[in-house]
């Protein structure tokens, strides 16, 4: 799709933790999008001195604040997925300024394509704002594993989280485009690029760098 004087193509890409969205937004640049990481600009609305960082001390205490005064994300993550009340009352803070921020930076932006990396894509209302909805998937137990491989995460904490979400079948059923990420990276590559191809090309887009072309 070309890009219009209504902004650019914009691509939600989302599926619940370790299913694989980075390694998906990371083809997806290579080829030629903007990616913007929902979960990084949510660590920036969160900096010391802004309004969400007052609020979250407010709510979950001095305990979760580190030596040089920022927010310590795993202590804070201890704490919210222990509950989902707790973790519901992080995100009223923290959504409204993350897509506040996304969504000024996509009006700000020159590129023909941007993905929007959200783990919380349907809950913060962001899918409303895409053209297409991107869901990656795989194993339950894949998930446990590259959280306690990748993360640091004991078996316990991995489990907590990957079921504190709502269920991969809900996301999926939502989803125009479901990338399947429970194969290899060569799978995975060539779902990009089918539906690269369907959505992007397909509505016009212009020339991107073919994915075949990304080293493993």
């Amino acid at each position: 799709m070309l890009r219009t004087d209504e902004g650019p193509l914009v691509i939600g890409l989302t599926g619940n933790i370790a299913t694989g969205k980075s390694t998906v937004a990371q083809m997806l640049a290579e080829m030629g999008a903007e990616c913007v990481d929902a979960d990084r600009v949510a660590h920036e609305v969160m900096r010391p001195g802004t309004r969400a960082y007052f609020d979250i001390l407010e709510t979950f205490g001095q305990s979760i604040v580190s030596a040089d005064g920022t927010i310590d994300r795993k202590r804070l993550g201890r704490v919210v997925f222990a509950g989902r009340e707790a973790l519901e009352r992080l995100e009223a803070i923290v959504h409204p300024a993350t897509v506040m921020s996304i969504e000024r930076r996509i009006l700000e932006s020159s590129a023909d394509v941007i993905v929007i990396e959200a783990i919380k894509l349907f809950e913060a209302d962001l899918a409303d704002r895409c053209d297409s909805v991107w869901v990656t998937v795989c194993r339950r137990d894949q998930q446990i594993q590259r959280l306690v491989e990748h993360r640091d995460l004991s078996r316990a904490e991995a489990r907590q989280r990957v079921d504190a979400q709502r269920p991969q079948g809900e996301r999926a059923e939502l989803a125009d485009v479901v990338i399947d990420n429970s194969g290899s990276l060569v799978e995975t590559r060539q779902q990009v690029v089918d539906a690269w191809d369907g959505v992007v090309r397909g509505s016009g887009g212009g020339a991107a760098e073919p994915l075949g072309s990304v080293s493993s």
